[in-house]
């Protein structure tokens, strides 16, 4: 009996063990010290760039942000990273009549998106173990 506890520990201790990971972002380009800075972390293909279908999402006062974000213990796996520079701090990236941001913006791999938004597969990094990334803000 003692040896089939023993075993079942073995085998929960194994499911319950997760790699994590810490991504540390760069964001480079800010051209002003107003608002927020919003990162919206994907881990879906599906839900990439949408609003409010972020795998997580952070917000750093402009003012204070150094630069650099750190997001600790992160399970192994594929992600994308969108940021924008919410400058006049209403939580909407606001855009221009043909749907083109007005504040700044920018996409992990630094991918510029042409005609359309890009997909996760534009963006996606594979974390399998501690990264660092550069993202450049694009202000059009």
């Amino acid at each position: 009996m003692r040896y089939i506890v023993l075993i079942c520990f073995a085998i929960w201790g194994q499911n319950s063990y997760t790699e994590t990971f810490d991504l540390a972002i760069t964001i480079n380009g800010i051209k002003s010290l107003e608002g927020r800075i919003q990162i919206g972390l994907y881990n879906e293909k599906r839900s990439f760039p949408h609003v409010d279908e972020q795998y997580k999402l952070y917000f750093i006062d402009a003012n204070k942000f150094s630069g650099i974000y750190i997001i600790e213990d992160l399970p192994k796996g594929e992600y994308a990273v969108a940021v924008f520079h919410d400058r006049n701090s209403d939580g909407i990236c606001n855009t221009n009549f043909f749907g083109i941001p007005k504040e700044g913006f920018g996409f992990s791999k630094n991918f510029k998106p042409r005609l359309s938004s890009p997909t996760f597969n534009d963006c996606k990094i594979d974390l399998n173990s501690n990264m660092s990334i550069t993202i450049e803000l694009i202000y059009r």
